[in-house]
């Protein structure tokens, strides 16, 4: 059967783990392109579109983020992905973590990037509700407009801004929605993160407003084994605005996590030698 999601799916066929990338919201898989480009040539990578995003079917009603988690496990079912380092952006590091919790034996490696992992505030239910209420009743361009300069830096190249809008105003005011109302029911992952026993990386725009630099330290501190690494000159999506810069953090802990798991493989064999 075909997934239900549209997806990327590049890079070789190759011995080192797969990245699956996460998109955030209001956007599509299209705001990872330079990880793609940077990372496929050595590696498998896959960007899917979640559900009421990009190309994929929309969901009207409510989306949970555990809706989101059982949508990746099953396209990585589809594709035969077994394991595989996970990285998440916003919602999709909420989401990231949504899946480590319900399937985390299969993730070898969790890169977070400028989100955070509280349940939603009373205030914050209100504010998500009416949100999903102004996009279903004047679609997206009016909120895109208004969120743009924070979804990336004043100073971000234009083109970068450009990309930014038209992902925002492209995605289906009933995806978006959804979405927002399974947010704004979200559990509380923290305790969640002092349990992860892969290595993580923990990213965020130095001028991120809607998850700050303060909200990534707390991560690093709960998580056990964490980086933290601080991009100057982003906001929340530093991935897009700098990657140069992202794409160095996030290279140099793939190298971690792929020795990581080379030594892992190789003491397996030696105690399937040791076992003869």
């Amino acid at each position: 059967m075909a997934p239900f999601l549209a997806y990327e799916d590049k890079g070789a066929d190759s011995p080192l783990l797969p990245l699956v990338l996460v998109h955030g919201h209001p956007f599509d898989r299209t705001m990872w392109n330079p990880q793609i480009e940077a990372f496929a040539p050595a590696r498998r990578v896959i960007a899917p579109d979640l559900r009421g995003y990009g190309a994929s079917p929309v969901h009207l009603g409510v989306t949970h983020l555990s809706r989101f988690a059982e949508d990746i496990r099953e396209l990585l079912d589809a594709l035969a992905v077994d394991a595989f380092v996970l990285a998440g952006l916003s919602m999709g590091g909420q989401i990231a973590m949504e899946c480590y919790d319900r399937f985390g034996d299969r993730v070898r490696g969790l890169v977070l990037a400028d989100t955070f992992p509280t349940a939603e505030t009373a205030a914050g239910k209100v504010s998500r509700r009416e949100t999903a209420d102004r996009l279903l009743a004047e679609g997206m361009r009016g909120y895109a407009d208004e969120v743009l300069e924070k979804m990336v830096a004043p100073s971000a190249d234009p083109e970068v801004k450009a990309h930014v809008h038209r992902m925002m105003t492209s995605t289906s005011p009933e995806g978006a929605a959804a979405a927002l109302l399974g947010r704004a029911e979200r559990p509380d992952y923290r305790a969640l993160l002092t349990r992860v026993t892969v290595p993580a990386l923990v990213v965020v725009g130095a001028d991120d407003e809607f998850t700050p630099v303060a909200d990534a330290e707390a991560m690093h501190a709960a998580l056990p084994h964490s980086e933290l690494r601080v991009i100057d000159g982003a906001a929340h999506m530093p991935n897009l605005e700098r990657p140069q810069e992202f794409n160095a953090a996030l290279g140099a802990y793939l190298e971690r996590v792929d020795a990581e798991a080379a030594r892992g493989a190789a003491g397996a064999l030696d105690a399937m030698d040791g076992g003869r």
